[in-house]
This record gives C-alpha cells, structure tokens and sequence, in this order.
C-alpha cells in the first residue's frame, strides 16, 4: 500500500496514513487487492477522516472481487469505478520472441496472455483510492512516471499533473486500454497464420481447434471491452450531473475531465473495433475452412464419377462379349480379341480426352 501526495507540480510520496488531509492537493492511495482486504479497516477509518464518509460494504466487496466486471457506481460521496485492464499478462515476453515461429501454442497462447483482472478506482473529492490486482504494473509505472515528471520539472503542459482525482484515475484506465495495443500485432499475426493453415489441403484438425480456441476467446473479449465501454458512458453521464463549482477554474477542470473521459471512450471503442475485426477474421477463417473441405470433397467425388463414366462402356464391351453364345460376332476370329481391344482403348482414350477437356480430371 502506497499513498502519494500530488500538490500542483509536486508529486511526494508519504510514509504512513497522515491524521488530516494536506491543505492543498489531493491523496492518491494505490493498495493491492490483498493488502486492501488485509487493512480494510484502517483504510475506511482514513476515508473517514480525510472525506467525511468511508465506501460502502457493497462497494468494498466489489473492490475485493477478482471476478467482477467493468461497471460504475455512484454515491453522494464518491464515485465508484471498476474496470478490467487489457494488459500482456505472465508469459507474453516468450510469446513476442516467437511471433515469428508461427505455431499453434503461440497461437493458442496469444488470446491466454491478455490479463483482463479488474482494478478499482474510488474517487472523492481530494482523494484517489485504488486497488490493483497483485502483479499490476499500473501503480509502479503512474508512481515512477509521475515522480520522475515532478523531479524534471516537465509537469507542465500536455504532459502536465493530474490535477484532479478523477483526472489521475481517466489517465489511468486509458493506460490501461493503450496496452492493449502491445498484443494486437501479436494477435492479428496468429490468426492470419491459423487461416493460412485451414487452407493448406495438408492441415490437420489442430489447427481448426485452435482457430475455434481463438474465436471464442475473442468473444469473450469483446464482451469484455463492451462491459468497460458501458461503465465509462455511465462515467460520463455522472460528470456531467456534478453539482456547479463556484471556482473560476472549475468549468475548465470540468471540460478537461469531460475531453479525456471522450477519448477513452474512442480508444475503448477502437480496442473493439479491432476485436471485432479479429473475431470476424477468424469466423471467415472457419467458414473458408469448411468451404475448402467441401470443395474437396467435390473433387474426389468428381474423380470417382468419371472414372466410373469412363469403365461403364468398357464394362458393357466386356459383358457383351462375355455371353455364351456361338453366334456372337468376331467371337471365334483370330483377331477379334485386338479388333475388340482397340475398340475399348478408343472408348477409354476418347471419353478421358472428353472429361479433360471438360476440366472434370483437374482442379479449376
């Protein structure tokens, strides 16, 4: 559990819970999930102190809830956010390496490597609190970042201080959905590897289980990305009913909020836009695949037809001749078995020369 002090261009990091808040700036307090539910209670007594109010059992649960999805909720106190990150979970380094080997476990392995676990955010007035999964390295990178941006004297600008609560949690989650984009080459490079396998007549049924693999954790992506686009509409619809400052720099802290909040919500909407584009990518992928079985399956059975088109007559040929009876024409000739041989490699050359040029013996 880290709490960090941010005062204008300062950013200062703060040994223990301080009794009161600082006079200016706000707090921002970073726990992981466990040491959040191990010191709950010092945590809610702080709140109390620094807020006037402490979150709701409810919200707590939701917090320490490992399995919930992006949603947002609102008190007369705080409001309360969780969202999933897209990040390149454990094993995404090796996967990186190999993109270029092109195989069905850096395939199978590409969708497994994107972490969604959730990170909460409460925002109050002049205090931040979140609560990140044990591996996250959102805390450590914003903490890092903004202390080396203090230290350079570059707050100023684009690249200024959050100056707000909710404007450090918006930079935040759009970091969050940025690193996304660490894997989407990854992922577009894999699922054009498993389309090209389906179409090679040589592929096997693994390739088609992994595409089918892929597909469905698309889905579930995407289902994701939907749940974090509802929950930053509903953020930005409760920005917009915040009671009116008297500050004169409240309206354009409010209009900077109401800018960023829209771009995540762009990014959030392009982050779905390509995992759509993936997930149909790989449903035309299936859908070339049985498309290409049944052509070949086509083919084989054309085979087999003129084959059998070609041997009908030689067959009849055979069967006529084949008759016990005396009277039977060129039966008894010294030369009716080549006459009648002749006959038949004419039918066989003649009627193959027919289905070849017909294109019934070679694939179109």
């Amino acid at each position: 559990m880290r709490l960090f002090h941010v005062l204008g261009d300062q950013f200062t990091e703060l040994e223990g819970l301080p009794e009161a808040l600082p006079p200016g700036g706000y707090l921002w307090l970073a726990s992981a999930r466990r040491e959040f539910e191990v010191g709950a209670a010092d945590v809610q007594a702080a709140l109390q102190r620094w807020a006037g109010g402490q979150l709701y059992d409810l919200h707590v649960a939701d917090l320490l809830n490992n399995q919930l999805p992006s949603h947002f909720d609102y008190t007369s106190i705080y409001d309360m956010l969780v969202f999933r990150r897209l990040a390149a979970g454990a094993g995404s380094e090796r996967l990186f390496a190999d993109e270029e080997k092109g195989t069905h476990a850096t395939a199978r392995a590409a969708l497994a490597a994107i972490d969604t676990s959730p990170v909460g955010f409460a925002v109050f007035d002049r205090v931040l609190l979140t609560v990140h999964p044990t591996d996250c390295l959102v805390r450590d990178y914003f903490a890092e970042r903004l202390k080396t941006q203090a230290a350079s004297g570059e707050g100023r600008g684009a690249s200024r201080m959050p100056t707000s609560p909710a404007d450090l949690m918006l930079r935040m989650v759009n970091y969050m959905v940025d690193s996304y984009l660490e894997l989407r080459r990854l992922l577009t490079r894999q699922i054009d590897y498993l389309q090209k396998q389906l179409i090679d007549p040589r592929a096997d049924s693994e390739s088609l289980r992994t595409l089918l693999d892929s597909r469905n954790s698309l889905r579930l992506l995407e289902d994701t990305c939907e749940d974090q686009r509802a929950a930053i509409v509903e953020w930005i619809d409760a920005l917009e009913e915040w009671p009116v400052e008297t500050d004169a720099k409240a309206p354009r802290e409010r209009e900077q909020l109401r800018l960023r909040s829209r771009d995540v919500l762009e990014h959030i909407e392009r982050v779905l836009s390509h995992v759509r584009r993936l997930e149909g990518s790989a449903d035309t992928a299936v859908q070339m695949h049985f498309s290409e079985q049944n052509n070949r399956t086509n083919d084989i059975m054309r085979a087999l037809t003129v084959l059998t088109a070609i041997f009908l007559p030689l067959n009849f040929v055979t069967g006529f001749f084949g008759m016990n009876f005396e009277g039977l024409p060129l039966i008894h000739s010294p030369t009716g078995f080549w006459i009648v041989f002749a006959i038949m490699l004419g039918l066989g050359l003649g009627m193959s020369v027919f289905f070849w040029r017909k294109r019934y013996l070679r694939r179109n």
